[in-house]
């Protein structure tokens, strides 16, 4: 088994943390979007 060098575990850390902001702010948009479509259908 070989372990990752500390360089990689820092690259994968950054990319990791990356993609939950960007996956965070894709699902508010959307959370958002249906929202307020289901606000225009309700009333």
């Amino acid at each position: 088994m070989v372990w990752p060098s500390r360089k990689d575990t820092t690259q994968t850390t950054i990319v990791v943390f990356g993609m939950t902001v960007v996956m965070s702010l894709f699902l508010w948009l959307v959370d958002t979007i249906l929202a307020s479509l289901v606000q225009l259908v309700i009333g």
